[in-house]
């Protein structure tokens, strides 16, 4: 081979794998000191892409999580107070059955109950109207509900049970989006509301009326793919002077989930919609994708919606049971309501941590750095780095050699 100075080959190819060991060693020691396989997107392109997809998964689950503890922490909230409406409607019931027996109950006794049931009902219009979670009032009517449209006036019951007739209608647009089929047609809504319906249903009021209404719509809302509480009739019922005399009666609205079209022009309820100030749309985010959430809806709870803010007991405590057992029970469906949809967040909130848990494995999987494997690694290139240093050494004292033919 021949003895030369200007090439010391031995001497480069000792430094270019101690170079390669060096660089294999750095790269295990940053690996071994984050925690994390990929520092860069250098470490390993498609993993970086593929965990960074999840990590936004993650993040999205662990926030939907928190947004459906609140989705329970709200139904609990409206579910306390109409714990306590119920309470109230239950008192006045008493107080219905004891003025009804007459042959006991004199006309001053009769007062005395019935400024406890003006009292009774102003409660009820206090809860109605303060109950809130945050800034948002539940029990108003407006939540669940961005935009409303109203009757013009207000009827009788002869009059309400006048307009109980066959009824179709449809509901063609929802939420601010027009209802279309799969091709992107036009595609409304029909509801079917036959005379019959009100008459099995035994609808005296303006809540039964409300009541039999809400049924159609939520189960054509349901045929159609959505919740079916998109959608929903209230009633409300005071005494009003019709022709100076003091009488029951009963205007009407129809509420949604955002704005909405419908040619649903029954009890007078007009087809031109508004924005509902101070208006809630009910919706939680209970997923890290846009279209995953879930809607409340709660309806409005106050004298005049449950019915029983025209009651007398001094004239007809009779009728006055016969008003309090439907604001119970109306009542009921919307606790046993929010109830259901409480074990619903809660099931929901179960499978989300199920999800993050399993989503961050995966992630792990991709990202993390296999501690014991990078060690092996490791010490492997340190062993090296030492060798080569010292055949580094090694080759570059051997170009002395040549100093021993000069002497």
């Amino acid at each position: 081979m021949g003895l030369r100075i200007n090439q010391n080959i031995a001497a480069q190819n000792a430094y270019r794998n101690l170079s390669v060991t060096d660089s294999q060693m750095s790269k295990s020691l940053e690996k071994l000191s984050s925690g994390f396989r990929i520092n860069r997107a250098a470490d390993d392109a498609a993993g970086l892409s593929i965990s960074e997809g999840l990590r936004s998964q993650i993040g999205g689950l662990k926030v939907a999580v928190r947004n459906t503890q609140d989705g329970v922490s709200v139904a609990q909230t409206a579910e306390g107070s109409l714990n306590e409406v119920t309470s109230i409607l239950q008192r006045m019931r008493d107080l219905s059955v004891q003025t009804a027996n007459s042959g006991a109950t004199d006309t001053e006794a009769a007062k005395a109950s019935n400024k406890e049931m003006q009292q009774l009902n102003a409660e009820l219009d206090r809860i109605g109207d303060t109950t809130a979670f945050g800034k948002s009032k539940l029990l108003g009517g407006a939540f669940g509900s961005t935009h409303k449209t109203e009757a013009g006036t207000s009827q009788s019951a002869q009059d309400i049970k006048d307009a109980m007739v066959d009824t179709t209608f449809t509901i063609d647009k929802i939420g601010g989006k027009e209802i279309v089929d799969a091709d992107g047609n036009a595609a409304p809504i029909t509801v079917d509301i036959k005379a019959t319906d009100f008459t099995s249903a035994k609808a005296e009021t303006g809540q039964d009326a409300a009541a039999v209404i809400n049924e159609k719509i939520s189960g054509a809302l349901k045929a159609a793919g959505y919740q079916g509480n998109e959608l929903s009739v209230s009633a409300r019922t005071k005494m009003e002077d019709v022709s100076g005399t003091p009488t029951a009666m009963t205007s009407f609205q129809l509420n949604g989930s955002g704005d909405f079209e419908t040619s649903f022009a029954a009890l007078g309820v007009g087809t031109t919609t508004e924005a509902i100030e101070g208006g809630n749309s009910g919706k939680f985010q209970v997923g890290a994708n846009r279209t995953e959430n879930i809607n409340i809806s709660i309806g409005a709870v106050d004298s005049e919606t449950l019915g029983t803010g025209t009651l007398d007991l001094t004239k007809d405590p009779d009728a006055a049971i016969d008003v309090i057992d439907k604001a119970i029970q109306s009542v009921s469906d919307s606790r046993a309501s929010l109830g259901a949809v409480q074990n619903r967040f809660e099931h929901t909130i179960n499978n989300l941590n199920v999800a993050v848990e399993n989503l961050s494995a995966s992630e792990s999987r991709i990202r993390d750095t296999d501690m014991a494997q990078e060690m092996v690694s490791f010490t492997r290139s340190q062993i090296l780095t030492q060798a080569g240093t010292s055949m580094l050494s090694q080759a570059n004292q051997s170009a002395q050699n040549v100093l021993s033919l000069l002497r």
